[in-house]
């Protein structure tokens, strides 16, 4: 990978709205990536089955979390019932490579998880959640689904979530820590390591307060290394 290459895949308002991020993993063998154009149908579906025009928040539980890169307006607390982190999705960009792969967040049904619920503007609504598609949707991984999540005070809402596309031939259905914990400890790529991603995940959500076993499980492996 070239200079230049490298530099798009930075994850950043400016290589996301360029497309420059989606752009520089187009040459990774073996992958459909989606076009801009399939990102862009993607979200427009998603907004059409918007809940009663209620305001839209994000739910984020990874690295929407530690790197929002969107603007929003406001940001709390939240719980989501029903489903748990789960690095499930094979990775070969960014934190890992076809000759190395490492393991992606999603959620996968089951539990729940605590997590950052984040409101957006609708002044700048589309323009700030194409951000968050030409990010999450690069290779369809992901199912964005609408969810009901419980915000810290009290208050249900409707909010975007993204869980694992199972019919993904990314999709690895092992993702317990001893399976997955050796292959994100050498796994790396252009914005990283894999491990660097977990153990500053398992560090911003003790910041936030939110206990999740699994990740700090993984953590806890993963710092031995």
């Amino acid at each position: 990978m070239n200079t230049n290459t490298k530099d798009s895949s930075v994850l950043d308002r400016k290589n996301l709205s360029s497309g420059a991020f989606l752009n520089s993993f187009k040459d990774a063998p073996g992958i459909e990536w989606w076009s801009e154009e399939r990102i862009e149908a993607s979200m427009q579906e998603t907004l059409a089955q918007r809940p009663n025009g209620d305001p839209i928040w994000l739910f984020a539980y990874g690295s929407l979390i530690c790197n929002p890169v969107f603007e929003f307006a406001e940001n709390v607390m939240a719980t989501l019932e029903g489903w748990h982190r789960s690095f499930c999705i094979r990775l070969v960009l960014a934190r890992g490579s076809v000759d190395q792969p490492g393991r992606m967040l999603a959620l996968e049904p089951g539990a729940f998880t605590d997590g950052v619920a984040l409101r957006l503007r609708e002044e700048d609504l589309e323009q700030e959640l194409r951000m968050v598609w030409m990010r999450e949707m690069v290779g369809g991984v992901y199912r964005p689904e609408w969810a009901t999540i419980t915000l810290e005070d009290g208050r249900a809402a409707q909010a975007i979530i993204f869980t694992a596309n199972r019919e993904s031939h990314l999709y690895e259905s092992d993702a317990s820590p001893n399976a997955i914990g050796p292959v994100i400890a050498v796994a790396h790529g252009s914005l990283g390591t894999n491990r660097d991603y977990v153990l500053q995940l398992d560090n911003a959500l003790r910041m936030k307060g939110i206990t999740d076993g699994y990740i700090r499980e993984l953590a806890d492996l993963l710092a031995q290394h």
